[in-house]
C-alpha cells in the first residue's frame, strides 16, 4: 500500500522537497556559465547543446514543483503555513524559468555580444549565480529553523545569510550598471534590434539576482511571524 502520511511524504523534514527543488533550480542556473562561454566564443553548436541542457534541467525542476504543489497537504502541523511554502516555491521556480528564458532567447536569435559588453558579461552572470547559490544556502537552513522553533542562534545565522544575499544582489546591480554603460557608449554603432535584445538579456540576468533576493525576503517574512 502506498504511504500517504505527512511523514512519508516529507521524511524527517516537511521542507525537504522545497530544498530539493532549490537544489534542482541551482543545477539549472549554474549551467549559464558554460552557456555564455560558448556564446562569447561564437560556438553556436555548443551554445545549442548548453541551451538544451538548461532547458532539460529547468523541466526537471518544474516537475518537482508540480509534484510538491499537488502533494502538499492543505493543512500542515508546523510553524510554516502551506501558503508560505508555496510562495517560496514560486520564487524558486521563477529563477529556473529566467535562466531558461535567457538561454532560449540568445540561442534563438543568435545574439552576439560586442567586446565592450562581453568583457564584463561573465562576471555579471557569475554574480547573479552567486545570488541564487546564497538563496539555496539559506533555504537549506529552513528545516533547522523549524526544529528550533524559529529561535536562538539559528535565526541569527539565517539573518546573516539573508544579509549576505542582499549584498550579492547589490553587487549584481553595480555590475549591471557598468554593462549597461558599456553598451550605451556603442549602441549607435549597432543595429537597433540587436541593441534592444542586448538590453533585454542584461535585464533578465539582473532579474536572476532579484528573484534570488526575493527568496531571501520570503524567508525574512517567516522569521518575522
Amino acid at each position: 500500500m502506498a504511504r500517504t502520511t505527512i511523514s512519508s511524504l516529507f521524511g524527517n523534514s516537511p521542507v525537504k522537497p522545497l530544498q530539493h527543488h532549490m537544489d534542482s533550480v541551482q543545477e539549472c542556473v549554474v549551467e549559464l556559465i558554460p552557456f555564455f562561454e560558448a556564446v562569447l566564443e561564437h560556438d553556436w553548436k555548443e551554445t545549442k547543446v548548453q541551451q538544451k541542457k538548461i532547458a532539460k534541467l529547468e523541466n526537471a525542476a518544474d516537475k518537482l514543483k508540480r509534484n510538491l504543489r499537488m502533494q502538499l497537504p492543505r493543512s500542515l502541523f508546523m510553524p510554516v503555513s502551506r501558503r508560505d511554502l508555496l510562495e517560496v516555491l514560486t520564487m524558486q521556480d521563477k529563477i529556473a524559468n529566467k535562466a531558461k528564458d535567457i538561454a532560449g532567447l540568445i540561442t534563438g536569435r543568435k545574439i552576439e555580444f560586442p567586446d565592450a559588453v562581453s568583457e564584463k558579461l561573465i562576471a555579471f552572470v557569475q554574480r547573479a549565480i552567486d545570488a541564487s547559490a546564497q538563496a539555496q544556502t539559506a533555504i537549506n537552513e529552513l528545516d533547522e529553523l523549524i526544529e528550533t522553533g524559529f529561535g536562538g542562534r539559528e535565526v541569527k545565522l539565517v539573518q546573516s545569510m539573508i544579509k549576505e544575499l542582499d549584498a550579492i544582489e547589490s553587487d549584481t546591480d553595480k555590475i549591471e550598471v557598468k554593462v549597461r554603460s558599456a553598451l550605451f557608449k556603442i549602441e549607435d554603432d549597432l543595429p537597433p534590434v540587436q541593441v534592444m535584445f542586448l538590453y533585454r538579456v542584461i535585464d533578465w540576468i539582473g532579474e536572476l539576482a532579484d528573484l534570488s533576493q526575493r527568496v531571501g525576503s520570503r524567508l525574512e517574512l517567516l522569521l518575522a511571524r
